[in-house]
């Protein structure tokens, strides 16, 4: 393969790719002409027809078949290690792919990635945000933040900071109905509670006595945060919510905290990645980016 022409090799990729020699020729932007004999030339050095050509259709032969598996996958690799030799380079460029919750990422993102690519102009980020469990690796991202961990030996994380959650209400709620003087008080209240694939996410709050399991029911439920905050918000019910989600609230006045003294510790946030011998610069920019971003922010 090392006597063989790559432009050759690349050429007769785009090809089958592209279906056509034509359709191949219009992406490359050369003559259909050009192309075509770069493929003959190709299968003239290696002494094997890979094309069944008619007038209809181009079709693999089997020799072609298994060389273009092989060929395809190794350009793979070479454009791969392209762009992050590129990244290298005093302005970082590439595309990064980054996923994270729906709520922290409507909230907390947004001017993040909007200073990261002012700063980083040939930088491509590309955010997904989900509350489904992104498998980095088989669907293709560079960057995930989450709220735990997996016992995952193909992933490496690095935690940003812990978080905690406190109960909060809102006033018209709490003129309503008023305020749990006890955790044992919750029982007596209409609760939005926070549910994930797993179930109802138990209120164990820290306080003067201890943990305390607060028996937090209501009439509706939800699987995001930035919902949850939203209906307690609309005097719902009490909620259980991360301190750093209702920070604005809490400081105009459209939520109160309730149990003052009693908290719950909400676990850590952590930035994931795929591991990797050698971690693409660009990757390594956007992720300690936003370590440093994230934890000034919460």
């Amino acid at each position: 393969m090392a006597d063989v022409d790559l432009r050759r090799i690349s050429t007769f990729v785009r090809v089958v790719e592209a279906g056509s020699f034509s359709a191949a020729a219009t992406a490359l932007g050369l003559p259909t002409s050009s192309v075509s004999r770069s493929v003959a030339g190709l299968e003239e050095e290696l002494g094997v027809r890979l094309l069944h050509r008619t007038t209809r259709k181009l079709t693999l032969t089997d020799a072609g078949q298994t060389y273009f598996g092989r060929v395809q996958a190794v350009l793979a690799e070479a454009n791969e290690a392209t762009q992050e030799a590129m990244s290298f380079g005093s302005d970082p460029r590439g595309l990064v792919r980054v996923t994270a919750p729906v709520d922290l990422g409507v909230l907390f993102l947004p001017p993040m990635i909007a200073a990261l690519s002012a700063r980083h102009p040939r930088l491509a980020i590309e955010l997904s945000l989900t509350s489904r469990r992104v498998d980095l690796v088989e669907e293709g991202f560079d960057l995930a933040i989450r709220g735990a961990i997996l016992e995952d030996s193909s992933l490496v994380a690095r935690k940003v900071k812990s978080t905690d959650l406190a109960v909060f209400a809102a006033p018209a709620y709490v003129e309503r109905r008023g305020r749990p003087r006890t955790v044992a008080d919750v029982a007596a209240h209409d609760c939005v509670v926070y549910r994930t694939r797993g179930g109802k996410v138990p209120w164990r709050l820290t306080g003067p006595r201890g943990v305390e399991t607060a028996d937090a029911n209501g009439p509706v439920a939800a699987d995001d945060m930035l919902l949850v905050r939203e209906l307690v918000l609309q005097g719902t019910g009490l909620g259980l919510l991360p301190e750093g989600i209702v920070a604005a609230e809490v400081a105009d006045g459209r939520l109160v905290r309730v149990l003052p003294k009693h908290a719950m510790s909400g676990g850590a946030l952590y930035l994931v990645w795929p591991s990797r011998r050698l971690l693409p610069a660009r990757v390594a920019l956007v992720r300690d980016y936003l370590a440093d971003a994230l934890a000034k922010r919460l």
